[in-house]
């Protein structure tokens, strides 16, 4: 069974020989490919490259298009400089006040260099490994896109004291994400991930009235399109977890502060998974194997079985090989507990 139908099939709630692993690796890839990251993030043959070396090289199911949360941003106006071996740095372009905002005009994907990138990223994936690993694309979500073009902290006052103008904005966003989407999915990719990180930091009652509503659009479209819809907010998301499960996305990453997922697993659908929640730091970077099949191990009773084998976030750059191999080790053993 590869890495693309052992997906599918658990997806499906089909008996497959282990849970798929999905680990998200940004600057690890890179650094376990030899690839420079102004080369990862702007060079979509080096990052296609990378990916596939690491799914190949550790039993990984999925190869994704992640590399920083500026494509969308840098198409609506924001300036970015591109170290030649670190994360890009935003220097500029923010919208200057509310009323700004509220004015924002969508913009074209196919008239911005990185979103041709992304979208050129997914038909290299389709070429090379199609048929064999689980491709995903990758939007940016309302809120975290609107914190991206004001800055975290004109965002956070502004969905307080004008939330009328951030609801114009944030349909301006959505509207734009609906057309990435679709151009991705057409390019090849079996799913489609929504970033909404900033979710985590503004509340429940914040997150039903700014974000839900677009995330839930977006998660139609998807499906729509028939692909697959994967909703990312981590930091300790369990108080809004309920409705990001009520959003329909079929994959919903659930990262390590979130204290208990068996209280979510009820919530879902049939066809609905969560993802997690292993440490990405404390587990991936500083554990030991041992102690991550027995992280795994726990996760996977905690979420009835319904659990997506991948740390809560992005897996840090010096993480150690041996630990991404023990991913895939505790994914086969939590069939076969009685094996070391």
């Amino acid at each position: 069974m590869n890495g693309l139908e052992r997906t599918l099939e658990f997806l499906a709630g089909k008996p497959v020989d282990r849970p798929p692993v999905h680990p998200i690796l940004m600057r690890w890839a890179a650094r376990h490919a030899g690839v420079k990251y102004r080369d990862f993030c702007l060079d979509p043959a080096a990052k296609t490259a990378a990916a596939i070396r690491c799914a190949e090289d550790f039993g990984f199911d999925w190869v994704t298009v992640m590399s920083d949360p500026w494509v969308e941003a840098s198409a609506f106006g924001i300036q970015l400089d591109y170290p030649e071996d670190n994360l890009p740095i935003d220097t500029g372009g923010h919208l200057p006040d509310v009323e700004t905002a509220a004015t924002l005009q969508p913009y074209r994907p196919l008239d911005h260099r990185r979103c041709v990138n992304r979208i050129e990223e997914i038909r290299m994936f389709k070429k090379h490994v199609g048929a064999t690993h689980f491709i995903v694309g990758w939007v940016e979500g309302p809120v975290a896109e609107y914190a991206d073009l004001r800055g975290v902290s004109e965002a956070a006052m502004d969905f307080l004291d004008a939330p009328d103008a951030c609801h114009l904005a944030i349909d301006v966003i959505v509207e734009s994400a609906l057309e990435f989407i679709t151009l991705q999915i057409e390019a090849g990719a079996h799913c489609i991930g929504i970033g909404d990180a900033f979710c985590s930091q503004i509340g429940p009652r914040l997150y039903r009235d700014l974000a839900w509503r677009g995330e839930k659009r977006m998660v139609e479209h998807i499906h729509r399109l028939g692909a697959i819809a994967k909703l990312h907010i981590c930091g300790n998301t369990a108080p809004i977890l309920h409705d990001m499960i009520a959003t329909g996305a079929d994959i919903i990453d659930v990262d390590h502060l979130v204290p208990d997922m068996a209280v979510f697993a009820s919530d879902l659908a049939p066809t609905q998974v969560l993802s997690g929640k292993a440490d990405p730091a404390g587990i991936l970077r500083h554990g030991t194997p041992e102690q991550i099949i027995e992280t795994v191990r726990a996760h996977h009773a905690e979420g009835r079985g319904r659990v997506i084998v991948s740390p809560g976030c992005e897996v840090p750059p010096d993480a150690p090989d041996a630990n991404l191999r023990a991913l895939v080790n505790a994914a086969w053993s939590v069939l076969n507990p009685d094996d070391p």
